[in-house]
């Protein structure tokens, strides 16, 4: 079928090259710089925290949240993470976590609530949704790249597009889960549809909202590695210097380095959402 012959390449590269980065590239690098200290900060602040008070502060909020098997678990795995040397690492790996999550909830939960509350919008968001889901993930860190050069930046922005649609389509689902007799009975005592939205429906889903984040923040760590191919820092890129030096025991240590972050923040999720229950 070369005979169609449809320049998809070509249109794309002038759109880019000839309008989007001559256009808006100083947007994008203020935009850059701002996400780039907000990345640094929250790293700063978790470097501050000695290891062994931050391990302690993990302990006692999972065992407050999801018992005491969770804040054994915690305080051994941060040990551990201190003890392999890949302290530093770790926290900058949870710094790019936290900024895509808190990006893609701030960004996410009232999207979702539009697609919600609005047939129409929500029939435009799906398909949008589904084409963020299902590109190839290295797909996103060229234009993050070209945009927002090397670093931790381009690294929350690729990890927002692939992690934010679960916090969508979760919200959506939440509220149109709520119940409709007492969608009925609100109405009738005189809710407006602001009352009814944060008093009763925000309320009722936040425990499917709550799954949504849970999977969001899977989802930013599964690409931990994958982002460290465009210079994101932390245990990605510990475990990507182990893959071009065939170093089998650097790739254990940085491997599980994330999976304890993973498992501690999984069962903090869900045992807050759990609670809210």
């Amino acid at each position: 079928m070369n005979y169609l012959n449809f320049p998809l390449e070509q249109w794309t590269n002038l759109f880019v090259d000839g309008w989007l980065l001559p256009t808006l590239g100083s947007t994008f690098d203020s935009f850059s710089n701002l996400m780039q200290g907000v990345v640094d900060g929250v790293t700063g602040i978790l470097l501050f925290i000695p290891p062994e008070l931050f391990a302690i502060l993990i302990a006692i909020v999972a065992w407050k949240v999801a018992g005491r098997g969770l804040a054994l678990f915690a305080l051994l795995g941060f040990f551990y993470i201190g003890a392999v040397n890949i302290w530093p690492e770790a926290m900058q790996t949870l710094s790019v976590v936290i900024v895509s999550t808190l990006f893609s909830l701030i960004i996410g939960v009232p999207v979702g609530i539009l697609g919600a509350l609005n047939s129409k919008a929500e029939a435009v968001i799906k398909p949008i949704l589904d084409f963020m889901q299902t590109l190839p993930s290295f797909v996103y860190l060229i234009p993050a790249v070209l945009l927002f050069g090397l670093g931790g930046v381009p690294a929350v922005i690729a990890t927002f597009i692939f992690a934010a649609p679960p916090a969508v389509r979760m919200t959506i689902l939440g509220i149109h889960q709520v119940p409709k007799d007492v969608m009925e009975a609100s109405r009738a005592f005189g809710s407006t549809a602001k009352q009814l939205l944060f008093k009763v429906q925000l309320p009722m889903a936040v425990p499917t909202i709550m799954a949504g984040i849970n999977q969001t923040i899977m989802l930013a760590l599964s690409m931990a590695v994958i982002a460290s191919m465009i210079g994101a820092p932390g245990l990605g890129a510990t475990v990507l210097s182990a893959i071009s030096r065939v170093n089998v025991g650097l790739g254990l240590v940085g491997g599980l380095g994330i999976v304890v972050l993973a498992i501690v923040l999984d069962r903090l999720t869900q045992g807050l959402g759990q609670a809210k229950a």
